[in-house]
Order: C-alpha cells, then structure tokens, then sequence
C-alpha cells in the first residue's frame, strides 16, 4: 500500500512539472492552482534546488498576488540564500496581506539575527508574544529563548522557559530545557516554586518530578532530592536519567550501598557507561570491597582504554590490599597515557618503598614535587624515605629545599633536628627540635613517627616535657 501510494505521489510530481514546463515555455497548459504552486516550491526546496525553488515562488506570485505565504515562501528562500534584506522587505509585504502569520516573525528572526540585529530580534519578538497566544505563543517563546540563548542572556532564557509553562504546563521539551537553564543560571529556589506548582496541578508528571529533585540536587538538600525522584521512577520505572542522579545523590550522603543499586539499575536501563561503572567502582572502595571495585574500575576500562584515570584508580585498589606489584603495573599503564600527572608519580614512588626499591621512589617523588614544589606532602615523602633510607646527608639538602618551597613550615623543622641526630649533631638537633615545639607543638607526633628511638635521649624527653607542661599551665 505504501509503494502505491508513494508511486502514486511520483506521478502526480511529474505530471505537476510537465504542466509547469509547458507554463513556462509559453505553450499550452492547464491552470495551476496556488496549492500546486506550493508543492513544487516544496519539491524544488527539498532537492536543494533553490534557484528553480524562487523561480518558481515568482511565477506563482505573478498568479495569485495577494496570497500571503506565497510572499512568506519567497521570504524564506532569500534568507536561505544570505539575501537577508530582500527578504525582510518582502516579509513587509506579507504583514500588510496577513499580520497574523507567525512565520512571518520566525523569519524576520532568523534575517535579523543573520545581520547581528540582536535589539531588532529581540523587539520584534517580545512584541509578537503580547499578540500571539496558544501554540504559536509558545512556539515564538522559544524563539525568543534560542535568541537569548545565542547572545547569553541566559537569565532570560529560564524566564521565557518558564512563561511556556505557565502557558502549558505539560510541554516536554521546555521541561527538559528549564532543567539544564535552572543548573547553569544557579536558579534551583525558583524551579523548586515552578515544579511544586506544576506538580500540584500534574501530580503524575514524571518529569516534573525529576526536575524538582536536580533543583534540590543544586541547593545540596540530597534527601529532599531523593523523594523527589523516587516519586518520578514511581511514576516510570525505566526512567533511567532519575536512577543516576539518584545514585548520585546517595553517593553525596555516603550512602553508598544505595548508590550502588540505583546505579546498576542505570545499567540495566540504558547503553554501558564508563562513568557509571567507574562510580559504581567508587562506591564499593569506599565499602572496602576492593575485589569489586577494581571489577567495576575494569568495566570501565573496557569502555574507555584511554582514561588514565581509571588504571589509576584500579592501582589505588591493589594499594589497599598491598599488592604492590600488580599496584605498579597499572600505575605505569596510566602513566603510559598521562605521564605528566603528578599523583601517579607520587603513587609509584608509595609502591617503590614497600618494594624496597628507594632510589625509583626517590626518582618519582622528585617528579610530584617538580609539578608541585609547594606541596608539603610530596617533600614530606621524599624525606621520609631518604631518612629511611639512611641516605642523611640528601635528607638534609631535600629538608633546605623544603623549608625554602613551603615558607619555613614548622614539620620539616621536626625533621631536620631527627636528620641531625643520625649525623651525630646533637646540640643543634636539640636545638632544632627547641625551635619546632616553640612553633608547632602539636607537630611532635610525627617527629616521634619518624623514629621512635629518639625519646631513648633524655634530653629529647625534656625539651617535649617542658612544652607540654607549659601548654598545659596556659589552659589552666
């Protein structure tokens, strides 16, 4: 039935063109109505075939002069073509046959914002909506937010959003638009007043729904955002994008077994994500389950080979569980792809030490803190393990360094007076050690830390003493 009908359209077509043909050859031909007009200027337009498209807008203007959308047509062709002045004059003439042809004001849009009359566009379709109601209201609101949206008024995008739906409240696709606009403009309060009117009115709109729960979803009030997409996947239980900012939402109160399911339900609705397989992974580290993690890190890897991030973090996994070989294998996989990360350098360096290996460590710690020279972890590290090492002398220079990247902070004063112990400096480590408990007493655990045998010297538990007790005294 379909081939006959379209073979019936076909012929129809060529008998159209004939008759048109004839027309403009002069010979001898039957009338051609206006609505045969218009399907050949349909039939010229959609085979790209504009100039015998205004050609033929022409010879039908020439029949029937006073037929609006004739002019209209033309209209849309020249501005088709950049003729964009011609064609606003010729969408002068329209108005004066029909003022009430909205495409007359799509139109004029379309020229003057092709001539960066942003002021002109805007005017013109603020005006029409005062004139317009109905569908052709909000067809030219969304004009209007596409105009705005171009020239980053992006406050009154959301505006003219929420207009169409105070018209209708029911219109999917400003529902999906205002739930972006509400997130970048950072208007949440007034989508939560929008959606809470709309769903006392359409208490089954799942879509309302989700909207009002990304709006709390923005202001962080996460319970509140979760009723209010459990209520849309209520409503639609395959509502896939509501199971994700769920997870998420979860996730943001560490509830992470809840996060988990709802996740995996994204999963079962839609096509396999990286980013949800890698949240998911998330989730079961933060539950000590890193077998599981790590199976979800390698889903995602499996989607995205590519992502550094993700061996990273599956390297992360075996850290936990001190498998520091199979740790580096995957941090160098991720460095394969990311060599100038500085926390796969600073992992790589963890993984050397427990690997006895010291001098790749120090190799890798001495990367982190090139990229970051003000981070006191990295020169933390790096000490520690030359101190460790029994390599005193370089723990010395790397301390100088340290005090002179990170403005003198007090911990590597603590680490100088334990370096100058081992080199046998007792009096300027006692010092040293003076100096640190005067700046940062509470800092004394990590020089404990790093080697406990230095409160075996008396002189050590002394200096300690008399600063605690002189700590405790100013409480009193």
């Amino acid at each position: 039935m379909k081939d006959n009908h379209h073979r019936q359209e076909r012929e129809e077509m060529n008998e159209l063109l004939r008759q048109y043909n004839n027309f403009k050859a002069g010979k001898k031909f039957n009338f051609i109505e206006e609505e045969s007009f218009q399907r050949l200027i349909a039939y010229f337009d959609e085979n790209d075939n504009l100039s015998s498209a205004l050609e033929a807008v022409n010879f039908a203007i020439e029949q029937f002069p006073y037929s609006s959308s004739l002019f209209v047509k033309k209209a849309d062709i020249l501005i088709a073509t950049q003729n964009y002045h011609e064609g606003l004059a010729i969408l002068e003439k329209a108005e004066i046959l029909d003022s009430n042809d909205i495409n007359i004001y799509i139109l004029k849009t379309d020229a003057y914002l092709a001539l960066d009359y942003h002021q002109k566009a805007t005017a013109l379709l603020e005006e029409a909506i005062i004139v317009f109601d109905g569908e052709d209201k909000i067809e030219l609101l969304f004009e209007l937010a596409d105009v705005y949206d171009d020239y980053e008024d992006f406050e009154k995008v959301f505006d003219c959003l929420q207009l169409i739906l105070e018209q209708d409240p029911a219109n999917e696709e400003a529902l999906y638009k205002i739930c972006f606009w509400a997130d970048y403009t950072g208007r949440n309060e007034d989508s939560i007043r929008i959606h809470e009117k709309i769903i006392d009115e359409h208490p089954y709109s799942q879509l309302a729904w989700f909207n009002l729960g990304t709006a709390y979803q923005g202001l962080k009030l996460y319970e509140k955002s979760i009723d209010a997409y459990q209520y849309a996947i209520a409503i639609d239980e395959k509502f896939d994008y509501a199971y994700r900012n769920l997870g998420d939402a979860y996730l943001r109160l560490k509830r992470y077994r809840d996060a988990i399911e709802a996740l995996q339900k994204v999963l079962e609705l839609s096509m396999p994500e990286e980013v949800i397989y890698e949240a998911i992974g998330y989730c079961y580290d933060k539950l000590k389950n890193h077998a599981q993690a790590r199976f979800n890190y390698r889903k995602a890897v499996h989607l995205n080979s590519t992502e550094s991030r993700l061996y990273y973090k599956i390297a992360g996994t075996y850290m936990q569980e001190q498998y520091w070989e199979s740790a580096v294998k995957n941090l160098e996989s991720a460095m394969n792809i990311n060599r100038s990360q500085p926390e796969f350098h600073f992992s790589l360096a963890l993984c050397y030490i427990e690997m006895d290996r010291i001098k790749d460590a120090v190799i890798h710690f001495t990367h982190f803190i090139k990229a970051r020279p003000r981070n006191v972890k990295g020169w933390k590290e790096l000490i520690k393990c030359l101190y460790d090492a029994e390599y005193y002398e370089e723990a010395l220079e790397q301390i100088y360094n340290a005090q002179k990247n990170t403005d003198n902070k007090p911990l590597f004063i603590y680490y100088k007076s334990a370096v100058l112990f081992e080199l046998g400096k007792s009096k300027e480590a006692l010092l040293q050690l003076e100096m640190a408990m005067k700046e940062a007493p509470s800092l004394v655990k990590q020089f404990v830390e790093l080697n406990p045998s230095l409160l075996q010297h008396s002189a050590v538990l002394e200096i300690i003493g008399t600063y605690k007790n002189s700590i405790k005294r100013k409480k009193k």
